[in-house]
């Protein structure tokens, strides 16, 4: 019996070996939920059902397997819950993203930077724990100053919380988060946020921006300013965001406080944009349309899925008139500056003056983008100089000021352009699409493609529109750009690399 009493005493000594801590190894910190039972339910079963309620709203529309981004409100659930869902449903569930980012405003202090929270090692919510990216949110603090940890960003605010359980509710396994809230007014900051963030906007990650948008206006003005600023956030100009805000401002709407309480973040996500992306507006509603009780003070919220594929590259009228206008500061700025004439400068000085100051030239996604240009002038309807360049190496408005200050100088089928000439030429841009070679003739569309012929060191184009100026077959177009404009002869396109592109002509 002895035996046994002491193979008993000893098991039990081991168990209360096993059961002391052990001090070399922390516990997990958790950030607690410090939202439930305030903007939404704590009891995990009826948040569940309140959450699965909203998505089944919005099931039957489309998702999408390019979800880039999205924009949402964060009030409590009873008021935009169903707006929230709108966006939430857009992703596939099935969708494998590495990591999430959410990025939103601070409510509770003033940064003038971002808090990446390195901290927490979860977020909890009444639905159980969110791993946090604590690796992903370290290297964010040490690639720029402009991201730092400041507990007090973290500690209460409920914009970046609230959207925990929709992104529970929706995917099977919630991906690691990056938390991170913006709170500066300094453009040039949020500039250096979006150049470390923008790596890590790619296929493998979800980033999520956490907005309300119109603050306590009335129910008709609230729907005028949202609208307004909705269309802004639609058009993904960021320049054109900030003037929305900017003017709302000005307004003087009895009682409007902010348009966007997240704007700051807002530019950020809008600042990583390019023609790649899509903003597509999901739903609009305001406090008004839950509850009517005070009509006079309500809030707004839009919902927005950012969309990545390729739409094709594109330009809006306002673009092509200041493209346009920076072809002519550049070949008026060579006029005044003759010695400069012979130069092709990387920029063109009087660039910055065709856009606001608060958002350069370079700021703005398309004229960022990298792809060949022709500017061509005209003088009483005859050429009067047309230089192009191919390559996508230069960003548009750099090639633009370039092509255009050499069409007008360095044409050598033409005299160097005088200054009493400039009033009487018309400008004419073709922006171009990448080139695709192609095998066969069968794949050349007349009129809708140029053709770019190489062989050797051999090569030469032409734009889409001399179809239009011409009565030519397609193997004619062809034959005479091959000879006229390559030099290899009527039939030398036959055994040369063939390219086609279109082009975008105003």
């Amino acid at each position: 019996m002895w035996p046994y009493l002491w193979v008993c005493l000893l098991s039990w000594l081991t168990c209360l070996a096993n059961m002391v801590p052990d001090e070399g190894v922390s516990k997990p910190k958790i950030r607690p939920a410090t939202q439930a039972g305030r903007f939404y339910e704590a009891n995990p079963q009826v948040l569940s059902h309140e959450v699965d309620s909203f998505l089944n709203l919005h099931i039957k529309k489309s998702s999408f397997d390019q979800v880039a981004a999205l924009i949402v409100p964060h009030a409590g659930y009873y008021f935009s819950g169903n707006v929230a869902a709108s966006a939430y449903a857009t992703i596939n569930p099935e969708r494998k993203y590495k990591r999430i980012f959410l990025l939103g405003p601070s409510h509770h202090a003033w940064l003038d930077g971002a808090s990446v929270n390195t901290e927490a090692d979860y977020y909890a919510t009444p639905l159980g724990n969110v791993k946090v990216d604590c690796e992903t949110a370290r290297q964010l603090i040490e690639a720029d100053n402009v991201f730092s940890y400041r507990p007090e960003a973290h500690n209460r605010e409920h914009c970046l919380e609230v959207q925990l359980p929709f992104l529970q509710c929706r995917f099977r396994e919630v991906p690691p988060i990056v938390p991170v809230i913006i709170s500066t007014n300094d453009y040039s900051k949020l500039q250096r946020m979006a150049e470390v963030l923008k790596p890590y906007f790619t296929g493998e990650n979800l980033f999520i921006v956490s907005s309300d948008f119109s603050h306590y206006p009335s129910y008709s003005n609230a729907c005028a300013v949202d609208a307004k600023t909705g269309k802004a956030v639609e058009s993904g100009d960021v320049e054109q965001f900030i003037s929305a805000i900017q003017e709302n401002a000005k307004s003087n709407i009895r009682n409007l406080e902010t348009s966007a309480c997240g704007a700051f973040p807002i530019i950020t996500l809008m600042l990583m944009l390019d023609s790649q992306y899509e903003v597509k507006h999901l739903m609009y509603q305001n406090s008004g349309d839950i509850d009517n009780h005070d009509p006079s003070r309500v809030v707004g919220y839009h919902s927005f899925a950012i969309l990545r594929h390729e739409k094709g590259f594109s330009l809006s009228e306002e673009d092509k008139r200041i493209l346009k206008q920076i072809a002519y500061d550049s070949i008026r700025d060579s006029l005044d500056h003759p010695s400069s004439i012979t130069h092709h400068p990387s920029c063109v000085p009087s660039v910055a003056s065709v856009l606001r100051p608060s958002a350069p030239v370079t700021t703005h996604p398309s004229f960022n983008q990298k792809c060949g240009a022709f500017v061509s002038l005209h003088k009483k309807g005859q050429l009067r100089g047309c230089i192009g360049h191919f390559g996508e190496d230069v960003p548009l408005y750099k090639i633009v000021a370039e092509m255009a200050r050499a069409a007008a100088f360095e044409d050598p089928r033409f005299l160097p352009l005088r200054r009493e000439e400039l009033s009487e030429i018309d400008i004419e841009i073709s922006v171009l699409t990448p080139m695709r070679r192609i095998k066969s003739l069968d794949e050349f569309q007349l009129h809708r493609h140029g053709i770019y012929i190489r062989k050797g060191r051999r090569s030469g184009t032409f734009l889409p529109q001399v179809a239009d100026e011409v009565n030519w077959t397609k193997e004619e177009f062809v034959a005479h750009c091959s000879r006229d404009k390559a030099g290899l002869g009527w039939d030398g396109w036959r055994d040369a690399e063939l390219y086609v592109y279109e082009a975008i002509v105003f």
